[in-house]
């Protein structure tokens, strides 16, 4: 049976100045580069970028607004990790295998991303505030969730409504969507913000290792230094845009910078109000405030109402029942009835170039009209290691004025083969658009020595100078082109010569054909020392490379005078005739 999170949980109920008090009662003096927001009336108390996806990790969806107790466990000089009042004793223990999570995180977040400086303290707040650090720490050896976690149905009813992007994968509703697991994510971000925590090949929300993980890069975005007031809350904020949020998060912040212990798993506290009842809950949570004109929930939950609109959220002033009724005006997602190529024609590129073209979709209402401010997902989908420009495989992009949105460039990876790129309507359920893409190997049109010396040796001895050629593509240099060199029987005869000069392989033995060539970053290929044995003549060596380039390379051999190296009468060959 699922554990569902945000019926017991408020958003009115405590206001921003309340939970920055409480904050700033919880010590003397913040922590580097925590400070406590200031009341706003449900509005964000540090500036958002607009650059990033909306931050519907938390949209829409309640938290746990529980605060942490006044004292520390570590308020007494001498205390042990379990002194101090039973309540901050308990409330400090974070089960074994969440906190394990939480550090891990941090660990590979100060490898990968060393500027952003996340600690983990901050994904113990989140997951705190999001799910009770995974309802007590009800999870298996490998960190999966014992019960799923959900999230109320984003339906509009008090919440964003975000209609279904998963198929119910993740949340088991087709209808809508609902936030998911430890840190509550939002499928549709999980999609692009998921991270493989634990090392099983999945990344699963409902796992506190990859949940952990992924919150962690998604707070880390943009550039931000979390050890930085401005960006940390900016940060907080990116992940539940409301007042109340940050300064509730910022106080289990700040309380388990103070200390923490580890508990068995299954063992931690839970939130203390049952799902309905409880002091401070509300039977049905009160709704999210909605923008003029929209019939979207604007992102912050816990606010007193959006300016202009006719009343407050607050559940104590409910709608006046004489008020006309009015029709929501649908947002522009909610108009879009139909995506469409915006004249993209095939799209194709030689592995590690970039795409001629870029993808682009148009988005359009019933009467074929463009929609414009429509936030369009395009996601790289298949066997491939092709990324976006800046090393994405999926992103979010708004259409123009015409309902057009353009991914970014495509860089082909080295896998070669066809995949699709995906264009979806964010937040919407509505026919993807697809486009197939193919990734085909390097190549060179071109291929010629490099000196034009010529090659001879005496019979049974060594040449004095390698072979090396330059490839070239469309006149520019080809790197990494693979290809074979051969020395073959003659000309009109490709098949593999029998006598004549010879390459060596690692055991010193003969070999005439060469595989696995690879061309370098300059097109250059340098074969390796060839020698000859006792047959005398001119021979030839084929040059063959992905992409047609061919070169044909003549090698003399001259008898070895009476008496001299080969110790043998030479043959006289010649496979050019």
């Amino acid at each position: 049976m699922a554990a569902v999170f945000g019926r017991r949980l408020r958003r009115g109920a405590m206001t921003a100045a309340v939970a920055a008090a409480a904050v700033a009662a919880l010590s003397a003096s913040q922590a580097p580069g925590v400070t406590a927001p200031q009341a706003s009336g449900g509005h964000s108390a540090a500036d958002r970028s607009d650059d990033d996806p909306t931050p519907d990790t938390a949209t829409g969806p309640d938290y746990i607004t529980d605060l942490p107790p006044l004292d520390s466990p570590t308020d007494s000089p001498t205390a042990s990790p379990g002194a101090g009042s039973g309540t901050a004793t308990a409330e400090a223990g974070i089960p074994a295998t969440v906190l394990d999570a939480y550090k891990k995180a941090e660990a590979e977040l100060a490898t990968s991303k060393p500027g952003c400086n996340l600690p983990w303290q901050l994904l113990a707040a989140i997951g705190k505030v999001e799910s009770g650090q995974a309802d007590g720490g009800n999870v298996d050896a490998n960190g999966t969730t014992i019960s799923a976690i959900l999230g109320p149905p984003l339906d509009g009813n008090g919440f964003a409504k975000i209609t279904d992007t998963d198929g119910g994968s993740y949340d088991g509703d087709t209808v809508h969507d609902h936030a998911v697991g430890p840190m509550q994510f939002i499928p549709s971000t999980w999609e692009w913000a998921g991270r493989d925590g634990n090392g099983d090949g999945k990344k699963d929300p409902n796992n506190i290792y990859d949940a952990a993980l992924g919150a962690g890069h998604y707070l880390c975005r943009n550039g931000w230094d979390l050890s930085n007031a401005e960006d940390l809350n900016k940060a907080i904020l990116s992940y539940n845009n409301s007042s109340d949020y940050l300064a509730t998060v910022l106080s289990w912040l700040e309380f388990y910078r103070k200390g923490t212990h580890e508990v068995p798993n299954g063992t931690g506290v839970r939130p203390t109000s049952p799902s309905g009842s409880g002091s401070g809950s509300s039977p049905s949570p009160s709704p999210t405030p909605t923008t003029p004109g929209s019939s979207t929930p604007s992102p912050n939950p816990g606010g007193s109402g959006t300016p202009g609109s006719p009343h407050p959220t607050d559940p104590t002033h409910p709608t006046d029942p004489t008020d006309p009724p009015t029709t929501p005006t649908p947002t522009p997602a909610e108009s879009v009835t139909k995506l469409t190529n915006a004249g993209i024609g095939k799209l194709s590129a030689m592995a590690g170039d970039t795409f001629d073209q870029q993808v682009a979709v148009r988005s359009q209402d019933a009467k074929g009209k463009g929609v414009a401010k429509v936030r369009i997902r395009f996601a790289i989908v298949g066997d491939t290691d092709t990324e976006f420009a800046g090393g994405a495989t999926s992103t979010v992009v708004t259409t123009n004025s015409s309902g057009v949105a353009t991914a970014p460039k495509l860089t082909a990876g080295e896998k070669t083969g066809d995949f699709t790129v995906r264009a979806t309507v964010v937040g919407r359920s509505l026919t993807g658009l697809d486009y197939k893409a193919t990734v085909t190997a390097r190549a060179a049109d071109a291929l010629t020595r490099t000196s034009d010396k010529a090659l001879s040796c005496v019979a049974g001895q060594e040449f004095a100078d390698a072979v090396e050629v330059k490839a070239t593509y469309r006149g520019a240099a080809a790197d990494g082109v693979a290809g074979t060199a051969t020395l073959i029987t003659s000309a009109l005869d490709p098949s593999e010569a029998d006598k004549g000069p010879y390459f060596k392989d690692k055991d010193g033995k003969q070999v005439r054909t060469l595989k696995d060539l690879k061309t370098g970053a300059d097109g250059l290929l340098k074969l390796p020392k060839l020698y000859a044995d006792d047959a005398a003549g001119t021979f030839l060596l084929r040059i063959n490379l992905t992409g047609g380039a061919t070169l044909t390379v003549e090698l003399k051999v001259t008898a070895a005078p009476s008496g001299g190296a080969s110790g043998t009468p030479s043959e006289s060959a010649s496979p050019s005739a």
